[in-house]
């Protein structure tokens, strides 16, 4: 609940929680900071912002805009989250591109404190809060649709937050997502599969696969490959061949997937 005297907010057993200057709130329990500073690394946050604010994951950005404009509830506003939204890219292009942006209440979550600064000094219009996806401070049936990019979650968690006429969209890599780069790194790459497992209690209503190419500068490969799940697999001599590598053009490959409770 929000206390206006003091700009902070209280839960049902009093206890008071302060707003940053920034305007986030930082909710994350003591015992839940293994490591003292959870989530992704400074050096992984630098190269993600770096990276996504260059646009280079602009169109699937779009893609997951026109979904939530595609089922936008007649009620509004629409109550959004982002589950691990890191530094907020997704909710500002969000807030860029919907058609009436003052309609929806974009709120964003993650366990790193240093992204969710980071995110709500960029956007004022969204609320970002610093808590576990595993155990998320909002109140029951709240939210209209929840996303979530490559981020992990909990299913009853997320259940428990959405509305009975909520939606869940996911977004994960497809097959051939950042083919190049595998290449470098492992001697057979193969097409992983293309279904997307749903958390339990959740059908599929429609799934779209996103695909295009991007030629980001040597720079900017490096920033790309520090993203990647198998960063720490490329040595040094093949960190060097990606980043003198000549004309290198990578494929990106999404798999958008919109589901029900």
């Amino acid at each position: 609940m929000h206390h206006l005297p003091s700009k902070g907010y209280y839960c049902t057993k009093k206890h008071h929680f302060d707003q940053a200057k920034e305007g986030y709130l930082n909710l994350l329990p003591a015992q839940h900071k293994k490591p003292k500073e959870p989530g992704d690394s400074r050096a992984m946050m630098r190269a993600r912002r770096n990276f996504l604010e260059a646009g280079f994951y602009q169109p699937m950005a779009q893609a997951l805009t026109n979904i939530i404009e595609k089922h936008r509830p007649e009620t509004i506003p629409m109550n959004i989250l982002d589950v691990g939204c890191g530094e907020g890219y997704y909710c500002r292009q969000i807030e860029s591109l919907a058609k009436n942006p003052e309609d929806l209440n974009l709120h964003g979550i993650d366990i790193a404190k240093n992204a969710i600064f980071a995110a709500a000094k960029k956007q004022k219009n969204a609320r970002f809060i610093v808590a576990s996806s595993k155990s998320m401070p909002y109140a029951d049936e709240y939210f209209d649709l929840l996303f979530r990019v490559y981020a992990p979650s909990d299913a009853k968690e997320m259940a428990r937050l959405l509305k009975p006429s909520g939606l869940l969209l996911i977004v994960t890599p497809g097959p051939r997502h950042l083919w190049q780069l595998k290449e470098f790194i492992y001697t057979n790459v193969k097409e992983h599969s293309i279904d997307v497992p749903l958390p339990t209690g959740f059908s599929q209503i429609e799934s779209q696969r996103v695909s295009f190419n991007i030629q980001p500068d040597q720079d900017q490969r490096m920033a790309l490959l520090q993203m990647t799940p198998f960063a720490w697999r490329a040595n040094a001599a093949t960190q060097n061949k990606i980043q003198h590598a000549k004309d290198l053009i990578i494929e990106t490959d999404f798999i958008l997937t919109l589901a029900s409770r």
